[in-house]
């Protein structure tokens, strides 16, 4: 394949479709499950109880600290399997790709996605590529669907109960700010990483633990959308604490500059768990003594004498944590 960027031709079925196939998506993805010349493929699950996760990827830029939207489309999918209790195993990939995107970018794109996948142990099995006119898309779009079986009991906001423990397994907010730094925009650069990572070493962890009741992975929207979220599902209030939120430096500086809001700040790497108080602090250790879990912390309650979600702050006041309704954010994830 001589060319150096994507043109309608790599989307119309023919030659070019099939060189731009085989030698990047196919050739990076191989696998003994992958075959680009069938309609559909055969998985083997050893369990009766699948779960079954879809997701779609927009991010700009396409690459960043910590990342690109390759390992943010296999991480996301995976993730969301995660904390609903599974092992992923397989997944699909779509890819939208707009005509003038470089060649060059795309292979990198997807080879970080095969090295995500194999890093957790899932397969791409099956997939569609597609080209859009020039203008049409934001260089690259991904859409994942993932498979995978449950790894432990099944979880549930219908789980949670008055005065369970909140815990969230990291600093919150790196993401969000990694990639608005990438931008370049507000004339502001720095070196925050992105937080994209697989939760299913904590996720594992977590399962051990029978008062665990619910966990997600705080990405849109972040932690304060997953209480909003809790607050609906459930009727109890979420009371939470500011001075146990982890939350970096760097991140909190352009928070404070720019006026964001961590608590509404994407995460991709990072799990909130519902856990009966009695093994709180359990769950805690357990996921400290992980790399992943290093600046995990208790951040909060169930608080059923509560209509809203409200946090404690660090001066000793209150505040209510509305459910979002703008983009803090240009898209992100």
């Amino acid at each position: 394949m001589q060319d150096t960027h994507i043109s309608l031709a790599h989307g119309n079925g023919g030659r070019y479709m099939r060189e731009l196939i085989e030698e990047i998506f196919a050739r990076h993805l191989a696998n003994t499950d992958l075959d680009v010349q069938a309609d559909a493929v055969p998985i083997t699950l050893d369990s009766k109880d699948i779960l079954f996760t879809t997701d779609g990827f927009t991010v700009q830029p396409l690459e960043f600290p910590g990342g690109n939207i390759g390992s943010l489309a296999v991480h996301g999918t995976t993730n969301d399997l995660a904390v609903a209790g599974a092992i992923p195993k397989y997944l699909s990939l779509n890819a939208f790709i707009e005509e003038g995107l470089e060649i060059a970018t795309l292979e990198r794109i997807i080879k970080t996605l095969a090295e995500t996948a194999a890093e957790i142990g899932v397969k791409v099995v099956a997939g569609d590529t597609k080209v859009l006119r020039r203008g049409e898309g934001g260089g690259l779009y991904l859409a994942t669907t993932g498979v995978g079986v449950r790894n432990g009991h099944i979880l549930s906001m219908k789980n949670i109960k008055d005065g369970d423990s909140i815990i969230v397994s990291g600093s919150v907010g790196d993401h969000g700010i990694a990639v608005m730094l990438a931008r370049e925009e507000f004339g502001l650069r720095g070196d925050i990483q992105s937080d994209a990572a697989s939760v299913l070493n904590l996720t594992t962890a977590a399962h051990i633990f029978e008062g665990l009741r619910f966990m997600r992975d705080p990405t849109r929207g972040g932690i304060a959308t997953v209480c909003s979220e809790m607050l609906r599902a459930t009727g109890m209030g979420v009371r939470l604490l500011q001075e146990q939120l982890p939350v970096r430096d760097p991140v909190q500086s352009v928070c404070d500059m720019l006026g964001y809001d961590p608590m509404y700040l994407a995460c991709e790497g990072r799990v909130v768990a519902i856990v009966d108080p009695s093994e709180a602090s359990a769950l805690l250790e357990r996921w400290q003594a992980l790399e992943e879990g290093q600046d995990a912390a208790i951040i909060g309650h169930i608080d059923s004498s509560m209509q809203h979600v409200l946090m404690e702050t660090d001066i000793g006041g209150e505040r209510i944590l509305e459910e979002l309704e703008d983009d803090p954010l240009p898209r992100i994830c």
